[in-house]
Order: C-alpha cells, then structure tokens, then sequence
C-alpha cells in the first residue's frame, strides 16, 4: 500500500480521488444521484490522523486518512479492522487512491436516491461526524434535556433511521 502522511488537510486529495472514480469507473453506473457531486465534508485532526466524511453521488463514507506514521493501523487493500469512537467501534475497510495513498472507509450511505440536494447530503454529512464523535450517554442526556425543553429528541440511530 501507498503510505502517505497528509500534514495538511487531505480534503483536497479526497475530492481529486473520488472526481476521478466518478469519472473512469461510475460514470455509466445507474445508481448515481445527480442531484449531488463529489464533495470532501470537514476533515478534522483525531487521534493524530485525518477524519471526515465523502459525499459522491452513488454513496457517503468517513475516511480516515493518515496524519502521522507513529500510531496509523494499515490495513492492507480491501481488510477491515475496528475502530473505536465516543460513539461506539465502526468497520473501516483498507483502500488506496492514487491521489491519496493509503486511507480507510467506512460506509454510511448507499445508494444515494433518498437525498434531493446536496446541501441535504452535506447537513446529514456533518450530523453524521458529530454523531460519530458524541459518546452514547451524551446523547442521552442532551435528548433529556431537549424533552424537557419541548424540543424533539434526535439520537445518532433515530436520525439515521430518519434516512
């Protein structure tokens, strides 16, 4: 595998990576939404490596990129390994882009037919991340608290559910 540490945010890479796939491998692929393109959702340092989100029109996945070598886990091409999040452990499967290197995905989306614009795929993008970052109990306690406020609750599975 390609072993690439991105000092900076890989967002651009992503974008780069995924344009290309949509071009040379998806572009005849009936599943593709054409409401939405190719977009990097904020990319953000944890644990010393790159996480963020991908938006295509034929699915929506968290990357994890490699920020440092000290502590990143190569998976090799296509082999899951677990990893542990506030939110709980989620499957991420080993790849390589040219334009990348190496990273890991995990998928949240697909197909992509249930969002009708991007701003839609870019907001479920961003409560996804957070959701992902937000222990369980937490979220618990904020749906008391919104109860209580009259608010409607939203937990990560309840709004992903939603989808």
């Amino acid at each position: 595998m390609n072993f690439r540490v991105h000092v900076d945010s890989p967002a651009d890479a992503v974008e780069e990576a995924f344009f290309r796939i949509q071009r040379e491998q998806m572009a005849d692929v009936p599943i593709l939404n054409p409401a939405l393109a190719v977009e990097a959702i904020d990319f953000q340092r944890w644990q010393g490596h790159w996480l963020g989100i991908v938006v295509t029109p034929w699915c929506m996945s968290m990357l994890l990129v490699p920020g440092g070598g000290e502590n990143w886990v190569s998976t090799g091409e296509n082999r899951r390994r677990f990893v542990r999040f506030p939110a709980g452990d989620f499957a991420f499967l080993g790849s390589e882009e040219a334009e990348l290197g190496e990273y890991q995905s995990c998928p949240l989306f697909s197909p992509m037919g249930k969002f009708a614009t991007q701003s839609e795929a870019t907001m479920t993008a961003r409560a996804s991340l957070i959701a992902l970052l937000t222990t369980p109990q937490a979220v618990k306690d904020a749906g008391k608290s919104e109860k209580s406020d009259g608010e409607p609750s939203l937990s990560r599975r309840r709004f992903l559910a939603l989808r």
